[in-house]
């Protein structure tokens, strides 16, 4: 390898490959930043906050969706209640308050779940999610047709 030609006035005119590595080094360093900043920026204590407690004369439980209707000859009641989960495990966390779901199709339960993304789903269409549990419910008896849900299991009641 032969060394790096010099200019007239004697200084060295740096290689091709010092300049591509220092290019690549602080791209390197520039994109980790980039994506570790909002990991390293967030505020501490706004990831702590509590979940807010129900409104006045509410009493401990805070009802956020009820419905009762009759839908193609069913009848469907629904509920979706907000129960807080406790005092926070210690100083850093808070526990967030627990929503308890229940949906009836002529007096027989239908088992609900809430996704992450605050959708739910059914044991009857549980391959398709809903935003509110009026849209469950109707989607259900939808794929019902004339059939009755199962009644609960012995364990289940």
């Amino acid at each position: 390898m032969s060394p790096t030609p010099a200019k007239p006035g004697g200084t060295r005119i740096p290689s091709r490959r010092t300049v591509l590595r220092g290019a690549f080094t602080a791209a390197v360093v520039t994109g980790t930043a980039g994506a570790l900043f909002p990991l390293l920026d967030r505020d501490p204590a706004a990831t702590a906050r509590p979940a807010p407690a129900p409104g006045p004369g509410s009493g401990s439980r805070a009802t956020s969706e009820e419905f009762a209707e009759m839908y193609r000859g069913r009848e469907i009641r629904g509920t979706a209640t907000v129960v807080p989960a406790g005092a926070p495990a210690d100083d850093r966390v808070a526990v967030a308050a627990e929503p308890v779901t229940e949906i009836r199709i002529d007096g027989r339960p239908l088992h609900v779940m809430r996704r992450a993304d605050g959708t739910y789903l059914s044991d009857v269409r549980h391959y398709e999610s809903y935003p509110t549990l009026l849209e469950t419910a109707r989607a259900a008896v939808d794929e019902l047709g004339t059939a009755r849900l199962a009644p609960p299991a012995a364990h289940d009641m």
